[in-house]
């Protein structure tokens, strides 16, 4: 699956200031470009007009070059508008949304999660760990560019504060005291585990918490960052080096998180990579085996493969499907009451435990399981994953929106659709800030979907040119 949609930054001069879009995980753009000082300012100071300077603002970034420049940045417009900021540093955005609940204040993270370096991007949270809500998101972007006014302008001792160190170290610690924690009390003593950080925001927690539980890290990749080497060939997106070393030192698990280690990826003994769609089905089969799974259903999206819902139907657990994106995710577990929910590329969200996907808590609860039952190879055997074939189709100038080319095709769908009878599924759908049509099938055989992409991606083409 590629990845997630989200808006780029489009910064543009209007009557009163500037202008953006959220995406899916906030904004994100190219630094210094489409994500500019000028931009991160100016939306510093909308969010604490919205969010309120109560308590200030819990901000973190992952390792980007540009972090500091765009950290500043947001620290300076929040200040200007009376919030304190405690800078939590480079911090997993988890441990932003962590502190960001403990604290009950607004939270921020510069990061770009799985992009390169050159990207970055700012995602919110509302007091108490939430991603902001669509009306929330709509309130910020309309605050962006309202003009300022001296006679209400912070000044002096009302002028927020930066800082505090020391509590911010603190407060980490706790965070990663919370992923130990959510285990109970079990271990993970003698367990040999190959990390990969992404060379992003958890290459110093990352190892701690697995060593704090007696995890036996026999291999640590992508622990070195240089500003500019976050993802590049490694973590998530790219698990070559992963499955290497697990091989060459003969490992029980390999861990591969993403920027800013809100996703993990799995690497089993064998090298077989496991992803985000089997480890929700483990997760989800170990707690309804210990009676621990809230609602007896899991939410997942539209992007999840079909052989994960066989899956959850032959053991009895219920599925919800979302649109894509985690924040639709957790709105289907809060509106459901579930405690478990997640995407394929490995964002997994324990509601129960956290109030937004985490890498390490997701990494840490897998591997608890497989301490408990056995070999992650085996676990994942829990749900067998139908070919998926994944084509974009660009929709040129001047032709149909992309949203009207899948109503277009409708026939189409349906045509291939009564061909799987069953074998499989089709999904097309519009990207949101792209002109992409978005063609994916699954079946019983590479072949089979090829096949029948193939077949509609050439149906969206011939709509988007005919009149």
């Amino acid at each position: 699956m590629g990845p997630a949609t989200v808006a780029v930054a489009q910064p543009t001069k209007n009557g009163q200031g500037m202008s953006l879009r959220f995406g899916t995980d906030g904004v994100r753009g190219v630094a210094g470009a489409e994500l500019n000082p000028e931009l991160a300012l100016a939306l510093g100071r909308a969010t604490v007009r919205v969010l309120g300077p109560t308590g200030g603002v819990a901000l973190g970034r992952d390792t980007r070059w540009s972090g500091p420049m765009l950290a500043a940045a947001f620290t300076a417009g929040a200040a200007a508008e009376g919030a304190s900021v405690l800078d939590l540093g480079v911090v997993p955005t988890p441990a932003v949304a962590w502190a960001s609940g403990t604290l009950g204040v607004p939270g921020a993270v510069i990061s770009a999660s799985h992009n390169p370096f050159a990207d970055n991007g700012i995602k919110l949270f509302a007091a108490g760990g939430r991603k902001l809500t669509d009306a929330v998101e709509a309130a910020v972007e309309a605050h962006l560019g309202a003009p300022l006014d001296p006679a209400t302008a912070a000044v002096g001792t009302a002028i927020g504060g930066a800082g505090a160190p020391d509590h911010a170290a603190a407060l980490v610690e706790r965070w990663q005291a919370s992923v130990v924690a959510a285990l109970d009390g079990r271990r993970l003593d003698g367990l040999r585990v190959v990390l990969d950080c992404a060379n992003g925001a958890a290459a110093v927690v990352g190892p701690a918490v697995f060593e704090a539980l007696g995890a036996e890290v026999v291999a640590r990749l992508g622990v070195e960052p240089d500003g500019t080497n976050i993802n590049a060939g490694c973590g998530a997106t790219d698990t070559a080096a992963l499955r290497r070393a697990v091989l060459d030192h003969g490992a029980a698990v390999g861990i591969a998180l993403d920027g800013d280690a809100d996703r993990c990826i799995a690497v089993d003994a064998t090298g077989a990579v496991v992803d985000g769609d089997q480890l929700i089905a483990v997760l989800a089969v170990d707690r309804h085996e210990r009676g621990a799974l809230t609602g007896g259903a899991v939410a997942v999206t539209v992007m999840t493969n079909l052989g994960f819902h066989r899956a959850m139907a032959a053991r009895g657990i219920g599925v919800v499907e979302t649109p894509v994106g985690d924040r639709a995710v957790l709105d289907a577990l809060e509106t459901h009451g579930l405690a478990l929910g997640g995407e394929q590329s490995g964002h997994v969200i324990q509601r129960d435990l956290a109030t937004t996907g985490d890498g390490l808590l997701t990494a840490v609860s897998v591997l608890d399981v497989v301490v408990r039952r056995r070999p992650l190879a085996e676990l994942a055997t829990v749900m067998v994953r139908l070919p998926q074939v994944l084509r974009n189709v660009r929709v040129g100038p001047g032709a149909r929106r992309p949203v009207d080319l899948v109503a277009a095709v409708a026939a189409e769908v349906a045509a291939a659709e009564a061909e799987l009878d069953g074998r499989g599924r089709v999904l097309l759908r519009s990207s949101g800030t792209e002109p992409l049509v978005r063609v994916m099938a699954e079946a019983d055989t590479v072949a089979l979907a090829e096949a029948v992409v193939a077949r509609l991606t050439a149906a969206v083409g011939a709509a988007a040119t005919s009149t």
